[in-house]
């Protein structure tokens, strides 16, 4: 059997595919389960063991790559074919696909129903994301098992002196960023308490909110802002006690590696988009956001995200820590 998975983006979107991929693989051990990624995202799904393959979709380059990424996704035959992402673009690429069992997830939108042979049951947004995906294993009739997410980072090449803190300030929506130097006074506190050691990590582009709070912190830290791989984030996610965010791909990757995490929560809803699994804090603000989900702030000397204090974040940091401490032998 052939399993083609159809997942293009973003960083925290796959990580919540893998319960499903997972659940696929116990159904049909011995199928070959390929997927169709950014191809920014290739090397992070080499790390997913329950898949055989990557094809990338060239996402910047659609024009001059299009011929080599038609002949990669024809080049086989599908016995079932699952967007899990549920936009006209995925669903375009289950059409190219060749098989005749396209199966889109119940939140598909954009009209991308309609390119499906069939959709996995009625929409029901109010659910994690990882479990609207889990959707398409019931329309299958497929057993349903503990959800868990098979993913394994190499070790970072250096040890690091415990308990290790992982600060990821940046997010791609400016209206979830809590205030880098707030970022920077938590885990000056957590040095001065714990003797932590602080490391922060970012994206390309997220070097100037990373450099903020480096500069803000005042004491040694490791910056690897811009430096890194995302395999060699999930490295140093993996290795880490901690991770203190705002809502982005690190928390998802963090919570699939059983990283606990601190989430700041802004103008999105954690019930839909949060960490999954237990031993993670949430954190949001006491009153609703007045701009609604929105990438901007409309107010952003009062935005809602910064009504979230330093010492509730040390807080909830500090549980972590104790808790860790308690579970050793």
């Amino acid at each position: 059997m052939r399993i083609l998975i159809v997942k293009l983006s973003s960083l925290g979107d796959l990580f919540h595919a893998l319960p499903t991929v997972h659940m696929l693989r116990n159904a049909y051990p011995d199928a070959i389960i390929e997927w169709v990624t950014h191809k920014a995202y290739q090397p992070l799904i080499q790390c997913f063991p329950d898949v055989n393959a990557s094809i990338a979709f060239p996402r910047n380059s659609y024009i001059r790559d299009a011929r080599n990424f038609v002949q990669a996704l024809r080049k086989n035959q599908y016995d079932l074919i699952l967007d899990l992402q549920g936009l006209l673009k995925s669903a375009l690429v289950t059409r190219i696909a060749k098989g005749q069992k396209r199966i889109g997830p119940s939140f598909c939108r954009e009209g991308s129903r309609f390119l499906y042979s069939a959709v996995a049951g009625p929409a029901n947004l109010e659910r994690h994301a990882a479990e609207q995906i889990r959707d398409v294993m019931d329309y299958l009739g497929l057993q349903h098992t503990e959800p868990v997410f098979p993913v394994a980072f190499p070790p970072m090449p250096h040890t690091v002196s415990r308990p290790h803190i992982v600060v990821a300030p940046a997010s791609r929506w400016p209206s979830k960023n809590w205030p880098p130097e707030r970022f920077a006074d938590t885990a000056r506190q957590l040095q001065q308490r714990w003797q932590a050691t602080v490391s922060i990590i970012g994206a390309p582009g997220e070097e100037a909110i990373c450099d903020i709070v480096a500069k803000a912190l005042g004491t040694p830290c490791q910056n690897y802002a811009g430096q890194t791989t995302l395999v060699e984030m999930g490295s140093i996610l993996a290795s880490a006690d901690i991770l203190l965010a705002n809502d982005s791909g690190p928390v998802h990757m963090a919570a699939a590696i059983g990283t606990p995490t601190v989430v700041l929560f802004g103008p999105t809803n954690p019930l839909r988009v949060g960490p999954y699994g237990s031993g993670h804090h949430i954190l949001q603000p006491h009153t609703p956001c007045d701009c609604g989900r929105q990438r901007v702030c409309q107010h952003p000397q009062t935005a809602c995200i910064k009504q979230i204090t330093v010492g509730t974040v040390v807080q909830a940091a500090e549980q972590i820590i104790r808790t860790a401490g308690e579970s050793k032998p």
